[in-house]
């Protein structure tokens, strides 16, 4: 397993990216604009791990900017952690087996969400393609919320 990034949801994008960045001095690495989902990425790295992040050797903060202005509460404007996994059924079974709920199952091989006892989303991805669709994954609903 390895700490890929944490999300954090912001109002205003050019006052997020003049703390992260003109400020605490973190550095952009990547983009993504998504007008049909009508949001912006924006991924940082500490300086020095331009390369490694762009690799995804390297820890990153993921800004979300939600183009449709939205109250964040409930601790809403944090996202989720999110690690890469080499095998995202193995681990959701070993999850699902200790009494872990899999809000988000991996239904297409390559991306689950569960949550921690104190309600934060962690996302787990499968490193490299994703993995074939199988059961009990490929039919199971969410769960919840995350």
């Amino acid at each position: 397993m390895r700490y890929l990034h944490t999300m954090v949801r912001v109002t205003d994008l050019d006052a997020s990216l003049s703390f992260y960045c003109d400020k605490l001095g973190l550095k952009e690495v990547s983009r993504i604009e998504n007008a049909g989902g009508r949001f912006t990425l924006v991924f940082l790295c500490a300086p020095g791990d331009e390369s490694a992040a762009r690799e995804k050797k390297a820890p990153m903060v993921e800004l979300t900017y939600n183009w449709d202005p939205e109250a964040y509460q409930g601790g809403r404007n944090f996202g989720h952690l999110a690690y890469q996994v080499d095998d995202i059924y193995a681990l959701c079974q070993r999850l699902k087996d200790a009494g872990v709920v899999i809000n988000r199952p991996p239904r297409d091989g390559h991306m689950a969400f569960v949550r921690s006892p104190d309600n934060i989303s962690i996302e787990l991805l499968q490193v490299g393609p994703a993995l074939a669709p199988a059961e009990p994954w490929a039919s199971m609903p969410n769960t919840g919320t995350w």
